[in-house]
This record gives C-alpha cells, sequence and structure tokens, in this order.
C-alpha cells in the first residue's frame, strides 16, 4: 500500500486542481443521486398521501417537480464533469511517470539494467502505467468520494428522520463494505497478481518471438517459441477468468449488502411510522436515499478486482521512478589524468573477484590497452571507470576527483563507454548518429563517418540517409560496430573507454579505423580492452590484468 499511496500522491503532485475539481464533481454526482431518488421517493408519497386526505388541489407539485428535473439534469452534468477532469489529470499525470520510468530506467544501476530485457522495459512503460490508471480513477477518487458523502447524507437523515435510521445506514455501508472488500481482495489481490504476472509473461514471449523470429526460423524453434508463446496467453486467460469469477461474487456481496440495508431502513421506517414518531414521505426518503447510496460502494468491486495488479505495478514503478538528480555538480573537467589507484574488482552480481590492487593511469591524448585472457575483469574495470559498477576497495580518479563523486550529468559529459554489445534502432543513419550529437550538422557526421570507413559504404547507398532496422538490420556485424562507434565519438568525451572497438573487422580496417579515432579525438585519454593484437599495438603501453 505504500507503493500505491506514492503513485497517488505523484499523481495528485502533478495534476493537483483537476483532481480536486474531480473528487468534489464525484461526491456532487453522488450527493446529487441521493437526493434525486430521495426526493422523488418523498414527492411520490407525499402526493399520494395528499390525494388520499383530499388535498391533492393545494399540494404544491411544481416545486418538487422542478427539482426532480433540476437534480436529474445536475447530476448528468456534474458526472461529465467529473469524468472529464479527472481522466484527463490521470492521463497527463500518467504520461509525466511514463517520462520519469523511462528517466530511472536511463539512469538505474548497471546491474539492474543487466536484470532489465527490453520486453520487460517495455512491459514497464506500457502495461504497469496503464494499470496504475486505477489508482486515482478506481480506488482513492471513489472511496474518498463515498465516505464523504456517506458522512453528509448521515447528518441529513440524523436530522430528518432519526439517529436509528442514520446509524444503520452509515454502519451497514461502510462496515459492511470494508469487510467485503477486505474479504474480497484477499483473494482478488493475489489473483490479479498472478495474472498480471502471467500477461507479462506472455508480452515478454510474444515479443521474444516477433524480434528473434529470424533466428528462430533458421535454428528450426519457430514453432517450439510460438507454443511457448501460446502456453502463456493460455495460462493468462484461465487466470483471467478465475479473477472475473471472484469480482462477480464480490458484485453480487455488494449488491446483497445494498438490498439489506436498504430492506433495513424500510423496515425501521415503517416501525416509526406504525409508531407515530415519522410521517410516510420521510420514510420513504430514507428508503429510497438508502437506495441511492448504494452506488457508494459500486466503486470497490472493481477495485478490489485490480488491487492486487495495481500494487505490484506500484511497486515495480516505485522503484524504478527516476529520483532528483543532484543538483551540484563538480567543476568542468581541465584535462588531468584518470588514475586507477589500487582497485580491486568483483564481478557484476557476484562476489567473486577479478582484480586486486591494480593501478596505473591515462593522461590526455594518450591510449592505454588492457590485456589478459577473457574473464581476467577487463570489461568490468571499463564498467568502474564509466561509474556503472561499484569497486570493492582503492579508487579511480578523474581531475583528482573519485568517480562516485561526479554527478550523473557531468560524468556522461566527459566519460564515454562503447562496451561490448550496443544498441541500434531503427532509423537512418543521421537519426542514429544525432542520438549522440542532436545538433551534429551533415559535415560534422561525414566527418566522424570517415575516422571509421563508413564514407564508401554509406555513398554507395542513401548516404546519411540510409535506413537501418533494429538492432542494426541492413548492416553487417562490422558496419553495425563501425556505427556505434562513430556515435560514441560524437560525444567528444575526455576520456573513451572502449571495449572490442575492432570486433567483426578485418586487420586493415581495424588500423584504420583506430587510427581515424584517434584523428578524430586527438586529446582524448582512450583506455582499450584489448582482445587483438591490433588494439594492443594502437596504445602507447599497456597494462596486464594477469
Amino acid at each position: 500500500m505504500t507503493a500505491l499511496w506514492r503513485i497517488f500522491r505523484l499523481i495528485l503532485r502533478e495534476q493537483p486542481t483537476a483532481l480536486w475539481r474531480g473528487a468534489a464533481l464525484s461526491c456532487v454526482v453522488l450527493l446529487m443521486g441521493a437526493a434525486l431518488l430521495g426526493l422523488s421517493g418523498w414527492f411520490i408519497t407525499a402526493a399520494a398521501a395528499a390525494g388520499l386526505a383530499g388535498m391533492g388541489a393545494v399540494f404544491d407539485v411544481f416545486r418538487p417537480s422542478a427539482m426532480v428535473r433540476f437534480l436529474a439534469l445536475g447530476r448528468a452534468a456534474a458526472r461529465y464533469g467529473e469524468r472529464v477532469l479527472t481522466h484527463d489529470a490521470t492521463l497527463r499525470a500518467l504520461e509525466s511517470l511514463r517520462v520519469r520510468l523511462l528517466a530511472g530506467l536511463v539512469v538505474a544501476p548497471y546491474p539492474r539494467m543487466l536484470r532489465i530485457r527490453g520486453a520487460q522495459a517495455l512491459n514497464r512503460l506500457t502495461a504497469d502505467i496503464d494499470v496504475l490508471d486505477g489508482v486515482a480513477l478506481r480506488l482513492v477518487l471513489p472511496v474518498m468520494a463515498g465516505l464523504m458523502t456517506q458522512a453528509l447524507v448521515f447528518a441529513v437523515i440524523w436530522a430528518l428522520i432519526g439517529g436509528a435510521v442514520a446509524l444503520w445506514i452509515l454502519a451497514g455501508y461502510v462496515l459492511g463494505g470494508a469487510v467485503i472488500f477486505v474479504q474480497a481482495t484477499r483473494k482478488t489481490a493475489r489473483l490479479s497478481r498472478r495474472a498480471e504476472a502471467a500477461a507479462q509473461a506472455f508480452r515478454s514471449r510474444l515479443i521474444d518471438l516477433i524480434r528473434g523470429r529470424r533466428d528462430l526460423a533458421v535454428q528450426g524453434r519457430l514453432l517450439a517459441q510460438s507454443d511457448f508463446a501460446l502456453e502463456a496467453d493460455r495460462r493468462r486467460r484461465a487466470l483471467q477468468g478465475q479473477q472475473d469469477h471472484a469480482e462477480r461474487l464480490t458484485g453480487a456481496a455488494l449488491q446483497m449488502l445494498g438490498t439489506l440495508i436498504a430492506g433495513g431502513t424500510l423496515w425501521l421506517g415503517i416501525t416509526m411510522v406504525q409508531a407515530g414518531n415519522l410521517a410516510p414521505s420521510l420514510a420513504a426518503l430514507g428508503f429510497f436515499t438508502t437506495l441511492a447510496l448504494a452506488e457508494t460502494i459500486a466503486p470497490l468491486r472493481r477495485a478490489a478486482s485490480d488491487l492486487g495488479r495495481m500494487a505490484e505495478a506500484a511497486r515495480r514503478v516505485s522503484r524504478d521512478i527516476a529520483v532528483p538528480l543532484p543538483t551540484t555538480a563538480p567543476a568542468a573537467a581541465t584535462g588531468g589524468p584518470l588514475q586507477i589507484q589500487a582497485v580491486a574488482l568483483q564481478r557484476p552480481l557476484s562476489k567473486i573477484p577479478v582484480l586486486n590492487g591494480l593501478s596505473f593511469e591515462a593522461r590526455s591524448g594518450e591510449a592505454v590497452a588492457l590485456t589478459g585472457p577473457s574473464g581476467s575483469g577487463k570489461s568490468t574495470l571499463l564498467l568502474s571507470i564509466a561509474g556503472l559498477h561499484p569497486v570493492a576497495a582503492g579508487r579511480i580518479t578523474l581531475d583528482g576527483l573519485p568517480i562516485s563523486d561526479w554527478d550523473e550529468p557531468s560524468l556522461r559529459s566527459v566519460v564515454a563507454l562503447l562496451p561490448q554489445r550496443s544498441a541500434l534502432m531503427s532509423g537512418t543513419v543521421a537519426d542514429t548518429l544525432r542520438l549522440a550529437a542532436p545538433n551534429s550538422d551533415d559535415e560534422t557526421l561525414w566527418q566522424v563517418l570517415e575516422a571509421v570507413q563508413l564514407v564508401e559504404v554509406l555513398q554507395a547507398r542513401a548516404g546519411l540517409n540510409t535506413a537501418i532496422g533494429a538492432g542494426g538490420e541492413g548492416l553487417s556485424g562490422g558496419e553495425a560496430r563501425r556505427l556505434v562507434l562513430a556515435r560514441v565519438l560524437l560525444r567528444r568525451p575526455q576520456v573513451l573507454l572502449l571495449d572490442e572497438p575492432t570486433e567483426g573487422l578485418d586487420e586493415a580496417t581495424a588500423r584504420a579505423v583506430l587510427a581515424g579515432m584517434r584523428r578524430f579525438l586527438p586529446d582524448a585519454a582512450v583506455v582499450i580492452a584489448a582482445h587483438r593484437l591490433v588494439e594492443a599495438s594502437f596504445a602507447d603501453r599497456t597494462v596486464s590484468l594477469i
């Protein structure tokens, strides 16, 4: 519930005026509904009593009938306004939540990033945020409006009819509704969480099936993966059916509660009328008002059904949502050295040590190659220099300031990392490059493409307008690698970290690319996780991690 409350506070903070107006209109709708039905019952009963008493000719039918029309039209208008205000405010707030969630995923700790697959991140941004629209619309606002309406009607019924009827209505709806809601959520919360987990699994498997359909077909696993996704869909449908059944039972219980309270109110009214303590028209007013108040507990049916999935989605979103970045930043980089001082490292998601007591420095314009067998910690060290992996001992400094003390924007402005696996999205070559430097002109883009030896390849196609698919589809492995390297070079970092920068390239092309990189960034300190001799020979010196 803490996560749910946090999400509601975020929504309220984004759209406070619209939500408070919508909440007020929700109360108006419920109060007008209770007044409309109660007045109608009083009007019919009073008119009948006047007719039986021979006073029908002098009974004022105009003002009550006008009030009935006013309440009916006013209730419709208030309902329309409430829907417009609350839904518009919620959708705008969810838009902001999506942006903050995406920002949180972007700056999440590197081990956390490793655990978030593409389909899972997409589910966070779509399914989880969509579920959270019910926090305000189906949970908090209806419950608040229902309680306020019950309190106001309690005061009116107490004044017009009596304390016994008022207490019966209030206790019946509030306590009875609470008991049904709690009992329902004990079952539906678990079911809704399982149903949502099954839906998430189905989406992930379907996305994996679509994205990997070619590789799956080549491996003869396309039908197996399809059956795998269909199995998740069958499980999702089965759980959804169980959840719908539990929701219908909750709705039936709430309807029975409303009928029981209305019956009790009718019995109390008849008893008071027979005792001469109450007019029949006021007894009718209490009975019909009680029927109308069933609307205050009707939203509990949907709220109980969705509470589990809303709580689970709120927990995940609250964990990943962006927090405000520090407002203080270190001074701009002055070209000081990158220093590795007695650093010890452990593997990501593990306590197994890979490095211990490593020290070296990389100055401006110098290239340092890290050598050693696979698993010796080269990639992990690059992650630590980039501030994406903590050091177990020692420290890493840039310009004399520990990497951990740099704020995120300043660090990213001076340090850039090319990991072993980089993402390419659908678009043109120009779009891909301008992700790193949005204001770059075409001349600059051609310069960086010349540095990575891609000019001839792209001029033979559509130049900067050459289209590429998701994951670099349409490019060879070496071409995709060089395009990613060009994107990193456009950041013009002070410290450039490269992990297997010449993967997929022949030796001559690899030498040309490394030389072009140095021409493009002559003053950058370059640290390379060298897996090939051509990379080690490019460096000014090597550091062995054995």
